[in-house]
């Protein structure tokens, strides 16, 4: 079976959960044995794996037809494509796209992430994939998310084949229900289009139902995993902080849909408790200077530190170091973050309104809005070294069994049931 799928990003170049998702997805799909899937990304940078996937770099494919030979293509874009791709795709031009901005290759730049242009991105991106599909031989599609969307809408148009996308989150959960309606109508449009919706938790899928109204035979529940900490991770020492200073970490963007608000407030009471606790807030976001002020207006700001973005290893370094994972999101449509602390050996804390708690037991959840029922779990996790031992032990044997492998058998039979193979 050949997967044309469309992503937005991949590892190593994370720029949140989609790129860990998709790397997961990908390597699932692989490990069924008889799945080929072609990845398209805007703007790979060629250092990403193509063990699980051949990827196709969107901003090397020709739109428009440049007179250039093999030693230029291979120059230009030698380390992102195969060059013997590029003249490929160059026979299947479908229109005129000289009026659009095209570079010396004919093809269209991409600025990779979220950029302020991210609207015209996902147009262009679409129009490319256009070009793609007419040159692949593919039997089944599957967009990731909105952004992607009107790409995997255009693949179907041009090949007729069946369209699967996967709803990583909605705009509801990204807006607390005060959703953008440009891009509530473009994941609408993806969803009416789609012969199948993979949903990251029974708590997307019911969004999908009622607020885009979806039929709920077509929308299925497609939990995320974990992958196995690579050995140099696994290798981080965790450090023993019993009769010393314990370490209660959030880790994740610093915005609205994540709570942050929660777990500062949850922190000040803890503070009043004990002071033997520091809090971490790893991350940045559009509320990260408002949680700034807030610690310093709790008088909490000697007990709280803002180490910014991390990535790779410091992620994992900053989670074995914790004693206490966070995670109080008022709408998390899955949320990975916990599972791996837990694979870290650290304790988690995570919000019912979360899809990962469809799934975890072992972990303490709690409502996001509820502070005192947040604060005590974390005391209570800092204090008994008991209940810190349980949780850190069966907690990761818990993750150890939550695998991409079983996912992509999941996906590779709603595969079969929507091309009716089975």
């Amino acid at each position: 079976m050949k997967v044309l799928m469309f992503g937005w990003e991949y590892p190593p170049h994370v720029f949140g959960g989609l790129a860990t998702a998709n790397y997961g997805i990908s390597e699932g799909l692989k490990a069924q044995g008889d799945i080929e899937t072609v990845l398209c990304l805007p703007h790979p940078f060629g250092d990403e794996s193509q063990h699980a996937c051949r990827i196709v770099a969107m901003n090397a494919v020709p739109i428009a037809w440049r007179d250039v030979d093999y030693d230029y293509v291979k120059q230009r874009v030698g380390n992102i494509m195969d060059p013997d791709y590029y003249f490929k795709l160059r026979e299947h031009i479908y229109a005129d796209f000289n009026y659009m901005n095209v570079n010396d290759l004919g093809a269209m730049e991409f600025a990779g992430g979220y950029p302020g242009n991210l609207h015209e991105e996902i147009n262009n991106y679409s129009i490319i994939a256009g070009q793609v599909a007419r040159t692949e031989e593919f039997d089944i599609i599957h967009a990731h998310d909105w952004l992607t969307f009107p790409a995997g809408i255009h693949a179907k148009q041009v090949s007729g084949k069946p369209l699967c996308i996967h709803v990583h989150a909605t705009d509801f959960d990204r807006s607390r229900g005060k959703v953008n309606p440009t891009v509530y109508s473009i994941e609408k449009n993806g969803m009416d289009w789609a012969d199948c919706i993979m949903c990251v938790s029974e708590l997307t899928r019911q969004t999908v139902i009622n607020q885009y109204h979806q039929d709920p035979r077509k929308c299925f529940t497609v939990h995320n995993a974990v992958y196995p900490l690579p050995q140099e991770y696994q290798d981080i020492p965790r450090p023993d902080h019993t009769g010393k200073e314990k370490v209660v970490t959030f880790l994740g963007r610093i915005t609205m849909q994540k709570g942050p608000e929660y777990f500062v407030e949850a922190a000040t009471m803890v503070l009043h408790r004990t002071r033997n606790v520091r809090f971490c807030m790893a991350g940045s976001g559009d509320m990260m200077d408002a949680m700034i002020h807030l610690a310093a207006e709790r008088g909490i700001a000697d007990r709280f530190h803002f180490p910014g973005f991390m990535r790779g290893k410091q992620v994992y370094e900053c989670l074995k170091n914790s004693d206490v994972y966070v995670m109080p999101s008022v709408s998390e449509p899955f949320g990975i973050s916990p599972l791996e602390a837990m694979q870290c050996g650290t304790p988690s804390i995570i919000s019912k309104q979360s899809g990962c708690a469809e799934i975890l037991d072992n972990c303490i959840k709690v409502d996001y809005w509820d502070i005192h029922a947040l604060a005590d779990a974390i005391y209570s996790i800092c204090h008994n070294e008991s209940l810190f031992n349980y949780l850190k032990d069966e907690g990761k044997k818990e993750v150890d069994q939550i695998t991409w492998e079983k996912v992509g058998a999941w996906i590779r039979t709603l595969y079969l049931r929507t091309l009716g193979w089975e």
